[in-house]
């Protein structure tokens, strides 16, 4: 069974609670505070794991939580760290949050590991609060609060070239030719109920990922029988072969086909429909004399459009090599990286709160003339936020708000167009 969508709840561990405790001990009369720390709560972690290619683990569990932190005890004892969970997916996975449908990471490309749900942080033992004016603090710190998210897991297979057209056209043949992949091809509709992938070797040529996407049927763009299932597994592909039955086997009209593909890929996606494409007039093994009046009406349509057409026979082989070192130079030409998703909602319990006990400051420069924001809370921030995307801005924008910096800096006196500077980098004050 192919899995490609899940839904699951992951929860962080619970930071445990600092301890009050004063030292007992015969012949000290006057012990001071001893309450050890609580022990941090287990984070949440995900991980590309290469042998997995479907995410049909999820589907029969749904529930994952870290351990929680132990509390702190007496004699300044630290609570146990709560274990850390790793979720193992396949390449391709995207998570999104179940909600607001907003994409949380893409495990595609480098990344390889993510940090999902920070664990909540011990608390302070009573030992932290002891002062000359209080020598005896009955009172602790709490331990941070778990973090808990509902996610959509879906899986976007990772392609170089995906295979499309209508069911029974002969892409599974057509795999099963080129490629070490071993699909089920039997003569009837949605046979491919799954994508099949397979590693296209050309001799004196850079070999290719391949993806046999499932049949599409007319309306697929708006969730028509499996359509979206099906489409968002070519999202990712760099070069797009659509097949047809140039033989008209079952009396359907290759040319329409073609042009009902393209409406369907740009319903859904306008990207998509713009990659490059080439059509591969298939069953010609089928026809008798050297060229029907399907082939010839599919390139009189399509190659003043700049699309290549080339009559190819799954079954027999014939003009098969020539159209994949034609792909291959396709994908020579287009170098573009597979798409991978922007983050657009980051977890509550992430950095912006894992970095909210760092201390900062907030100053006005009196030489230069400008406001400075500096402290290590600011700096890792910087350093993990990608300032030149738009929403890692407005990102680091809300983090500043969320902390309190843009209030005292408007403490300050800040006016708009007033520049401030955050470790080397400047930044134009406007509301």
């Amino acid at each position: 069974m192919f899995a490609d969508r899940a839904r699951i709840i992951v929860r962080s561990g619970k930071g445990g609670d600092g301890c009050v405790s004063f030292r007992r001990e015969k012949y000290v009369p006057n012990g001071g505070p001893d309450g050890g720390d609580g022990g941090s709560g287990g984070s949440v972690f995900l991980e590309v794991d290469e042998g997995l290619n479907t995410l049909i683990d999820y589907r029969h569990t749904r529930k994952y939580q870290a351990e929680d932190g132990e509390n702190g005890s007496k004699k300044n004892c630290q609570g146990k760290d709560g274990k850390d969970i790793v979720l193992k997916v396949p390449p391709g996975t995207v998570l999104k949050e179940e909600e607001s449908g907003k994409v949380i990471v893409d495990m595609s490309g480098e990344r390889r590991r993510f940090l999902l749900l920070k664990g909540g942080r011990g608390g302070s033992g009573n030992q932290h609060y002891a002062t000359s004016t209080m020598q005896a603090p009955r009172y602790a710190q709490p331990g941070g609060d778990a973090g808990q998210l509902a996610i959509l897991m879906e899986l976007k297979v990772i392609a170089d070239v995906g295979l499309v057209g209508f069911p029974n056209v002969g892409k599974s043949t057509f795999l099963a030719r080129v490629t070490n992949a071993r699909p089920k091809v039997a003569n009837y509709h949605f046979t491919t109920l799954n994508p099949n992938l397979g590693v296209v070797d050309l001799d004196q040529s850079k070999g290719f990922v391949i993806a046999d996407i499932p049949g599409l049927l007319e309306g697929a763009s708006q969730g028509i029988g499996l359509g979206h299932e099906f489409l968002r597994h070519i999202e990712r592909t760099r070069v797009i072969v659509h097949i047809v039955d140039a033989a008209a086997t079952e009396g359907r009209d290759p040319v329409a086909d073609i042009y009902a593909i393209q409406r369907e890929l740009e319903a859904y996606n306008p990207e998509i429909a713009a990659r490059p494409q080439v059509i591969a007039a298939n069953k010609i093994d089928a026809i008798y004399g050297e060229e029907n009046d399907h082939v010839s009406a599919i390139r009189e349509e399509f190659e003043p459009q700049g699309l290549k057409v080339y009559p190819i026979s799954a079954v027999s082989g014939e003009g098969v090599k020539e159209l994949l070192y034609y792909v291959s130079e396709m994908l020579e030409r287009n170098q573009e990286q597979p798409f991978v998703f922007e983050q657009e909602y980051f977890p509550e319990g992430g950095l912006s709160d894992r970095y909210s006990n760092e201390p900062y400051s907030v100053a006005y420069d009196q030489k230069e003339k400008e406001y400075v924001a500096e402290g290590p809370r600011i700096e890792k921030m910087l350093g993990y936020t990608n300032l030149e995307s738009e929403k890692g801005f407005l990102f680091f924008q809300n983090f500043l708000k969320k902390q309190g910096i843009l209030r005292k800096l408007e403490d300050l006196g800040i006016q708009e167009g007033d520049t401030v500077r955050m470790y080397g980098l400047s930044f134009q004050y406007y509301k």
